[in-house]
Parts: C-alpha cells; sequence; structure tokens
C-alpha cells in the first residue's frame, strides 16, 4: 500500500507516501465532488491507483472497532 505515517510529514497523518497529500484531502475532494481526473489535474504527481489506496486505507481504517475497557 502507498500510504505511509510518519511523525515528521503532516503531523503524522496518513499521506501517499513520497509526497505530502493526505488521505484526508483525497477523500474530501471525491465527497465534495471531484472526479479522479480532476485530482489527478491538481496534483499530477499523484495517479489513479494512489486514489485507490486512498479509499482502500480509509475502508481499512473503518473497520476498526473501538472496545472501551471498564
Amino acid at each position: 500500500m502507498a500510504v505511509s505515517t510518519d511523525p515528521r510529514i503532516m503531523g503524522g497523518k496518513p499521506c501517499i507516501s513520497g509526497t505530502r497529500v493526505t488521505v484526508s484531502v483525497i477523500l474530501g475532494l471525491l465527497a465534495s465532488g471531484r472526479t479522479h481526473s480532476e485530482i489527478l489535474a491538481a496534483y499530477p504527481y499523484l495517479n489513479e491507483q494512489n486514489i485507490l489506496e486512498a479509499i482502500e486505507y480509509a475502508a481499512w481504517r473503518m473497520q476498526e472497532q473501538e472496545i472501551v475497557l471498564n
């Protein structure tokens, strides 16, 4: 997966590896109705696979469960 975290880059937020583009930026653009083509035009150093990896990463994170310990 081309998503990485590094506390020295973007405060440790998940980013597309080798860039400062966060997963949340990509998801926000998609949620606001931007197409893959529009995102790739705005960030020419990304590719289609990077967008799909951001979606995959978000889906994986949503599968995690938070269990409250008393």
